[in-house]
């Protein structure tokens, strides 16, 4: 995560650390007593604001901000909502405000210690994501902390995924298998009539790779470029009694050698991340989706086929064209031999107040059964 030495009104300078690239304020300054106003003059003003007061005294402050910016916010115009600039405009709008929530920040004791009054005992979740405890103090921001401690719940929970009967456990910054309908579609689609490997590239928690295995394919080999979505793959591995069936190698899309299945579910929106979380959501250009595309055929034996996982959102938004797909599948030399779709169930897909919800309503998930032409 990125970390900068930044000039406090404490006369020295101190590391704050921030999970996305937002820019570090010019200075922190440190207090115990302040209002939504004066905070909101100082992060426009890019001065944080420290908070050395009560912690929950310091919850309501953020949430009172959060507040006031909901009810500035901007509505995107009637005329802007069927274009790509609806998108855009409101990642700029959820960019500016994330900048302006990350202005108040807490600092961080070492050993992940926060002292602060009516505080909660947090290094368990900045461990989860940091991995190393800290020796020297750093700071950050409130909002991120609450993310942390959110997220390590979640992880300690896990998500029930049905068809395993089994629960995944996912901690920050690898994607959650929150979206189940994609899972239904693997579990729908019919196996190569001989297939005994299978590669699932971009692994991320391992469900894939494990849900695989629960059909019957007795050798899988699991890919990701993300460290922590590695050591949580393999932990989910174990923790599901997988490790003699599925092999992660940390290698940027396919391994070496072919599979009688390859499966992939990239990030479905070609966008630019601005945080390692969003990675899993965001691939430029479609980077991702084009390399495995055209390096699939070579990868596969005789008889094998792949499977792709993809929304169609991207064309709602009118980030990609109706025929940007199957030009890119002529372009690889695939065929495509069979299509399964299914309507998103999540809270967002049916909520009409959300900014985007003229294309989340018409989303739906597809999984193209592919081979080479």
């Amino acid at each position: 995560m990125p970390s900068y030495l930044i000039p406090t009104s404490h006369s020295h300078e101190a590391e704050w650390r921030n999970e996305s690239t937002q820019k570090p304020p010019k200075q922190a300054v440190y207090t115990a007593n302040s209002n939504t106003t004066a905070l909101l003059a100082q992060a426009h003003a890019q001065i944080a604001t420290v908070w050395t007061g009560d912690f929950q005294q310091a919850k309501q402050l953020l949430a009172a901000i959060k507040k006031r910016l909901r009810t500035t916010k901007k509505t995107l115009p009637a005329s802007h909502m069927l274009t790509a600039d609806a998108f855009h405009r409101h990642r700029m709008q959820q960019a500016q405000q994330s900048r302006l929530l990350n202005m108040l920040a807490v600092e961080i004791q070492a050993h992940f210690q926060l002292n602060l009054p009516r505080a909660p005992d947090v290094s368990a979740a900045l461990l989860d994501v940091y991995g190393t405890p800290n020796s020297q103090p750093f700071l950050l921001p409130l909002n991120q902390l609450l993310g942390f401690i959110g997220a390590h719940e979640w992880h300690k929970a896990g998500v029930y995924i049905d068809a395993l009967q089994q629960t995944i456990h996912v901690p920050f910054g690898v994607f959650s298998p929150l979206r189940g309908e994609y899972l239904d579609l693997l579990m729908q689609a019919p196996l190569p009539a001989q297939c005994h490997t299978a590669f699932d590239i971009g692994t991320g928690s391992g469900i894939l790779a494990a849900l695989l295995a629960q059909r019957g394919i007795p050798q899988i080999i699991a890919t990701d470029t993300n460290p922590r979505a590695i050591a949580c793959a393999q932990a989910n591995i174990q923790r599901l009694g997988l490790q003699h069936t599925i092999t992660l190698q940390a290698t940027d899309l396919f391994p070496t050698g072919q599979a009688d299945l390859i499966v992939c579910n990239p990030p479905w929106l070609p966008a630019k991340p601005t945080s390692a979380i969003e990675s899993a959501l965001y691939d430029p250009d479609h980077t991702m989706l084009k390399g495995f595309l055209n390096g699939m055929a070579a990868h596969l034996t005789p008889q094998g086929e792949a499977w792709l996982i993809l929304s169609d959102l991207a064309e709602h938004l009118h980030l990609r064209s109706a025929d940007f797909l199957p030009q890119c599948f002529q372009q690889a030399g695939l065929q495509l031999i069979d299509t399964l779709h299914t309507r998103p169930t999540h809270a967002k897909a049916h909520d009409a107040d959300n900014p985007l919800a003229f294309a989340r309503q018409k989303e739906t998930t597809f999984l193209y059964r592919l081979t080479p032409a």
